[in-house]
Parts: C-alpha cells; structure tokens; sequence
C-alpha cells in the first residue's frame, strides 16, 4: 500500500460526465506533483449504461492501477443500477454520496458506510443553471469528503483548464456549491 494514496469512485450512467470527473483529479493530482490515474469501465451501451470511473492518487507512483473490493475510500453515485454494482469495492465506513432522487441505499449500506444524500442534479439545474455542471459539483464534493486530496484552487484550475472559457463562470459556481452541500451535509450528519 502506497502512503498518501486515495482511492475514489464515480458511478452513473454513460453520458453523465463521471468520465471527465475522473481525468480532471487524475491531471490535477500530476498538477500538484503527484501520481493519478483514472480507470473506467462502461458498459457498449454507452449512453443509459452502467459506468464507473476510479481514480487513484499518490505521492508515488502508481504501481497497480485497480482498486480490489473494499478498498476505496469514496464513492459517488448518481444511478441506482451502478449504486448497486459497484458499491461493494467502498471499504467499511467508507464514504459515499448519492444523488438521493435516483439512488436509494438500504438499511444495511446506512450501517456499512458514511452515506451522504445530496441532489447533485437539482443543484446543477436549479442553482448553476446547466445539468452537465453535475460533474463539477462531484469533483469539488470528492475533494471535500477526501479531506482536500488536491488543493481546492489546484483541482479548480485543472478543471477549467479542461472544459471551454464561455462556460468557466458556471463552472465555478458550480465547484463552489460543491463544496458548500458537501460541507452542509457533515455538518448535519455529525
């Protein structure tokens, strides 16, 4: 096991942006000087299949890129089809987020893991104004609950970097807002 590593898993549905999600954390971890990698699986559906984007970081480099069951320390998951495939690689009391409108953890997830129910799709339409920024609200979510595996203003300028300059001002609101429900939602849990 590599010191300083965090695993982190993002799961939707293709076309929901977790594939973007995980290359920005991967390029902003190598940004602040360390090692990230993303690996992604999704179904030949594409669009409407399971996907799931893990993401390693380390101050070292990666030897093995693959998360085994139970290993990682954060996941996001806003579809209930990949909630239910992929949830079992979280380690025991773990963290995971879910989009409380299209996932429902049971009784026995609650007791398992540190779930946090946030609506990620209602922020990223009513409150930025553009659904596709659900990704940006994940990003800065992750970072949160990771204990800032990258530096806030690093990931923020990693993921600008990535995504064109008319859209930076949303994009920020949206990264902003991230943090703030990720904040609101230990608070309220602790």
């Amino acid at each position: 096991m590599a010191a300083n590593r965090t695993l982190m898993r993002f799961t939707g549905v293709g076309g929901q942006g977790v594939l973007l999600a995980g290359a920005i954390f991967a390029a902003a971890k190598i940004n602040n000087g360390g090692y990230g990698l993303k690996t992604a699986t999704y179904t030949s559906q594409v669009r409407g299949g399971p996907t799931v984007v893990d993401i390693t970081l380390q101050d070292e480099p990666i030897l093995y890129p693959y998360a085994n069951d139970g290993e990682i320390d954060f996941m996001l998951s806003v579809a209930q089809v990949s909630y239910n495939q992929f949830k079992n690689g979280v380690k025991e009391g773990g963290v995971i987020v879910v989009e409380p409108n299209l996932v429902t953890p049971t009784e026995e997830d609650r007791k398992k893991w540190k779930i946090y129910e946030i609506p990620i799709i209602t922020i990223a339409k009513e409150e930025v104004g553009n659904v596709i920024t659900q990704s940006v609200l994940a990003l800065a979510m992750a970072n949160y609950f990771t204990g800032e595996t990258v530096p806030n203003e690093v990931l923020r300028k990693t993921m600008l970097s990535k995504v064109p300059e008319k859209v930076h001002e949303i994009n920020n609101k949206a990264f902003d807002l991230g943090l703030k429900y990720a904040s609101e939602a230990q608070q309220a849990n602790a």
